[in-house]
């Protein structure tokens, strides 16, 4: 997980995309990245809350609804994000195989950033290999492609490998990020658990330089 470029700083971060506190931070990461440029690297890891057999949360539940009453709304109207309580909770697992598929193929961020949306915004089923495709396709990726892959499951392998290494440094819940230097390994780095603030992740950063 070591940054392979010259980036002056590395944040690794682990989601889930059925967590809203996970799409809460991405704009605060898409803005820091705006203002860094090639100085910040961000390493986007999957992370899924609840795999198969896990049951998943009932979306007309009463917890689903206080936590967003409570936590999703007022944060979002705080950062300027229209998110809308899903009307299901699907698994997340290939949604990550599309993402890895558009990391490999330079797409990314974009594919990321759809998925995120699909869910949150739109309401989509993101466990749907179609809309997966009609995602991918709107990130620029073949359609053709992504669909014979995910059918195909060549990308699990790869998300459960990951998610066994996030396991394994202790990882429980997400968001979850770690600020550290080039060449720093993951136990060096500062952890920050949850939705922080952009002035959490500025600070951090600058508590690497104290530390080199």
């Amino acid at each position: 997980m070591a940054g392979t470029t010259d980036a002056q700083y590395l944040i690794d971060v682990w989601s889930d995309y059925v967590c809203p506190f996970c799409y809460l931070e991405l704009p605060l990461l898409q803005q820091l990245k705006r203002e860094l440029g090639d100085r910040l690297e961000i390493t986007w890891h999957p992370f899924e809350l609840r795999p198969d057999p896990e049951p998943v949360l009932d979306p007309d539940g009463p917890y689903l609804h206080n936590v967003w009453t409570d936590l999703v709304y007022p944060l979002a109207q705080e950062r300027g994000m229209h998110l809308k309580l899903p009307p299901l909770q699907p698994r997340s697992r290939k949604a990550f195989e599309a993402a890895e598929h558009a990391r490999v193929n330079g797409r990314f961020d974009a594919m990321h950033e759809g998925i995120f949306k699909a869910f949150f915004v739109d309401g989509r089923d993101i466990e749907d290999i179609e809309v997966l495709v009609d995602i991918g396709a709107d990130a620029g990726l073949d359609m053709d492609d992504l669909k014979g892959l995910l059918d195909a499951g060549r990308y699990e392998r790869r998300i459960l490998d990951a998610e066994q290494e996030a396991a394994d440094i202790g990882i429980t819940a997400v968001p979850l990020m770690v600020l550290r230097k080039p060449r720093w390994r993951l136990s060096d780095g500062r952890v920050l658990r949850g939705a922080v603030g952009m002035e959490d992740i500025r600070r951090g950063l600058k508590m690497l330089e104290m530390n080199t």
